[in-house]
Order: C-alpha cells, then sequence, then structure tokens
C-alpha cells in the first residue's frame, strides 16, 4: 500500500477507538481529515480505496456526533470489522512497483504513433482505413538525475475491453495508470549502436504487458518495441483520441489462424520505421542507434505465434523466442531458420492449469516439430510451476498468494517466475545477436536446477 493509504487507515483505526474512549475525538478527526486530504492530492484516488473513504467520512460524523460520549460496544466491533474490510481491497490489487532493471544502463521510453499506407486495415470494413500501431520503446538512455518515470500505462481507456472481457467495470483497470516504471520519458540515449527487439503481446493483451523483461532487456543495451496491435489488443488508443477495441473474432481460433500473418506483418513494418528513425529520429533520440543488422522478436501467447510466423516471414530477424503457445501452421510446414528458443512449460502444468487438451497437445507438438527440424542453434526451456501469465507482469496485479488461490498463478513463487523469464530471454539475445558465450544455454544450471533445457545444436 501507499504511503497515504496506510496513514488513513491508521487513522480510521483512531477514529474506532475515539467511538470507545472520547478523548481521542479531535485528533482522530484531525487526522482522518488531514489524511483523506493529503491522499487525495499525493497518491492520488483509486477505486479500491473508496469503501474506505466512505467509512472514514462516516466514522468523522459518528465521532463528532457522540459529543464526549462512549458509543455501545457493538458500534464499536462493527465499526472496526468495516474498517478490516475496507483494508482488504487496497491490500488485495496493489499499486505495485516494477523491480529495478539490473543492466549497466539506464532505461528511457518513447512511443510513436505510425501509420502503414502499403496496408489497408482488415479488421474495418472501409477499404480507405490504413494499417495504424501504436508502439512503446524502452532503449538505453545516458545517466540522468531527471526524478520523471513514465507511467505503467499510458492511456488506461485502452484497457477497458480487457474488463468488459473478464466480465468487470472498466474503472477496475484504472488503477494501473498510476503505476510508475523505471523508464525516464524522452530520456537521451545512451551512446553507441543497440541491437533492436520487437514484442508482440497476447490475445486482447496490451503492449506493456511485459515491461518487466522490455526494462530488463534495455537495461543490458537492447532497444525492445513492443507492438500495440488493434483489434488484436485489448484497446489502442491513437493520438486524436480514436480507439480500436478489441475484435470479439479474436475469440474464433479459426479467424485467428487466418490474421496470425497480418500480425506478423506488422512486426516487419516496425522494422522498416525503425531504419526511417535511425536515420532521422523527428525527436532525436534514436538516430544512429538501432542496429537493424541485430534484430530479434520475441511474444507471448499470441504474441509468440506472432513472432514465430514473423521469423518465418521476414530473414531481418536474426533471432526468435516464442512464449507458451502453438507454432501456425506455416511455420510448422516449412520451419524457422534463426536460432530459435522457447519458453514453456510441461504438458502436465497446462493440464493444471485448465487448459483443453487438444490445446496442449497442440502446443507441445507444434513446439516439437518446429524444435526438430531447426538447421542450426535452438532451445526448448521448460519452466518449472508456470501458469500462462506467469511468463508476464500479471501476477503482480494481486497481492500474492491471492492469484494462486484462484488459480491464475502457478505454484511458481513470481518473482523466482520473474527472474527465470528474464534470466534465459537476456542469455538467448546475448548469444545469438552479440556473439557471447552463455554457459546458462549449454546444460543444466546450478542456480535454475528445476529449469529443464534441451538444446539443438
Amino acid at each position: 500500500m501507499r504511503p497515504f493509504e496506510i496513514l488513513l487507515l491508521a487513522a480510521m483505526a483512531a477514529g474506532v477507538a475515539a467511538l470507545a474512549r472520547p478523548w481521542l475525538a479531535r485528533i482522530a478527526v484531525l487526522a482522518m481529515v488531514f489524511t483523506l486530504f493529503g491522499h487525495q492530492l499525493v497518491d492520488l484516488p483509486r477505486w479500491q480505496m473508496f469503501p474506505a473513504y466512505l467509512l472514514c467520512l462516516i466514522l468523522a460524523a459518528a465521532v463528532l456526533v457522540r459529543q464526549g460520549r462512549p458509543a455501545p460496544i457493538p458500534l464499536v466491533i462493527a465499526a472496526g470489522l468495516g474498517l478490516v474490510l475496507c483494508a482488504a481491497p487496497p491490500i488485495a490489487f496493489p499499486v505495485f512497483s516494477l523491480p529495478a532493471p539490473d543492466g549497466p544502463y539506464a532505461v528511457g521510453t518513447v512511443s510513436y504513433h505510425w501509420v502503414d499506407a502499403d496496408r489497408a486495415e482488415i479488421f474495418t470494413a472501409d477499404p480507405a482505413d490504413r494499417r495504424e500501431l501504436m508502439v512503446q520503446v524502452w532503449y538505453p538512455a545516458a545517466p540522468t538525475t531527471d526524478p520523471r518515470r513514465a507511467p505503467y500505462v499510458p492511456d488506461t481507456r485502452a484497457l477497458a475491453p480487457m474488463a468488459r472481457l473478464l466480465r468487470l467495470p472498466a474503472f477496475m483497470m484504472s488503477h494501473l495508470g498510476l503505476i510508475r516504471t523505471n523508464a525516464v520519458p524522452d530520456a537521451p540515449a545512451a551512446a553507441g549502436r543497440f541491437p533492436v527487439l520487437v514484442f508482440a503481446h497476447g490475445r486482447a493483451g496490451y503492449a506493456q504487458h511485459n515491461s518487466v523483461q522490455a526494462e530488463m532487456l534495455a537495461s543490458h543495451g537492447y532497444v525492445v518495441i513492443a507492438m500495440a496491435q488493434p483489434y488484436a489488443a485489448t484497446g489502442v488508443v491513437f493520438p486524436d483520441g480514436r480507439r480500436a477495441a478489441f475484435d470479439r473474432r479474436m475469440m474464433d481460433r479459426r479467424f485467428i489462424d487466418q490474421v496470425i500473418p497480418f500480425l506478423a506483418g506488422d512486426a516487419s513494418f516496425v522494422l522498416d520505421e525503425l531504419a526511417r528513425l535511425d536515420r532521422a529520429d523527428p525527436g532525436g533520440r534514436l538516430t544512429g542507434r538501432l542496429d537493424l543488422s541485430r534484430a530479434g522478436m520475441f511474444g507471448l501467447s499470441l504474441g509468440g505465434a506472432v513472432t514465430a510466423q514473423a521469423c518465418r516471414d521476414d530473414r531481418r530477424f536474426k533471432a526468435c523466442l516464442p512464449m507458451d503457445v502453438f507454432m501456425p501452421a506455416a511455420v510448422v510446414r516449412s520451419g524457422l531458420k534463426q536460432p530459435t528458443m522457447w519458453l514453456s512449460r510441461d504438458a502436465a502444468l497446462m493440464r493444471r492449469e485448465g487448459w483443453a487438451e487438444v490445446d496442449v497437445l497442440e502446443t507441445q507438438s507444434t513446439m516439437r516439430a518446429v524444435f526438430d527440424r531447426l538447421p542450426g542453434e535452438g532451445w526448448i526451456v521448460r519452466a518449472p510451476g508456470f501458469y500462462h501469465q506467469d511468463f508476464s507482469d500479471m501476477p503482480m496485479f494481486l497481492r500474492p498468494p491471492l492469484g494462486r488461490w484462484l488459480g491464475l498463478d502457478g505454484p511458481v513463487e513470481p518473482r523466482r517466475a520473474r527472474a527465470i523469464v528474464n534470466a534465459y530471454s537476456l542469455a538467448f539475445f546475448d548469444h545469438t545477436l552479440k556473439g557471447r558465450p552463455e554457459p546458462l544455454l549449454d546444460g543444466p544450471s546450478s542456480a535454475w536446477s528445476d529449469v529443464r533445457l534441451e538444446r539443438r545444436r
């Protein structure tokens, strides 16, 4: 919980005590009023605290109305129970902090809006519509004393369709806009030219749902570009205020199979735009900083399938990292030529999570089929205790162990899950794009002894 949230609940506890001990009344009311206003101004309000706001006002009024007379014991007990209940939502749904990246570089971030004039938008009915993308870029930054930090989600209106898919009110995603990352907006880039990595989000996901992984990679000398893919994402907000909501046809697997090549085309378009940025970034940040001869791609869930398809279709991608997903039919037929690493888990964990048997078998068999035909290096990393969302930031959304109790997170400890994803993805890209020897990729690791690794040389 944030500082003024803790102080507000403490002041409310004093208010409950003041019902039984009237001599505390003035102190308790002043404390509640001060901390309530301080919270609104400093922490900023969020929906999880609304019951506490209401109870705070009721307590202050009750203490004043009693005018020095002790309240009945049942009323004091009821107020105490109400306080406990009010504390539950902000504890369960934290305004979390992203772990600090451990690389030698600071991290900067900037967003772009790009329009592909050569491709029609296939998700809309108007043939004149062109394909548009919003992208967020994380990059190695020069040392800075700038105290600003970029928001985790720049515009939470984009997440409203996700809430509706989960049958929740749209406001339940609004607190994600209060979260600040480790990246400095528009920071000057560090000197040098850096490999680039394109990231594809999952179905009904959003560009930032692997921000921990993106910031880590940027801190180690990569420029990471996360695509917000309209109609496949939960929502995309364009600079002029237009919103592209999730297309429910994306819930149909047959439709997904049809549009995966189109979504993979977004990644190729991003490489084209990055070449223009490297020549002349309008903001001047990334000019001369992008080494497109060392480009890789990674993605989770649907984004992993899009990653594999893009690497099949565009040989400019020199390294391919799909996470926990089936391989598209075209990729199974023709294979991949790049070094490829799959981050996934055992079939037993998929079944335990509740995946349909057909999805379990397809994911395992198509991954195996492409791996066995790789002409060069390849790896399958099976992570221990992972459920699907453990490959992303989402386990941070609920205070542990609530996600595990609800069956959303696997038995793996969340910090360990993030460490495994970060360690293996960094080792993979350092080896394939920077040419570094990586003992972690050679076999069993003493640090991650329960990770199962297969290697193809």
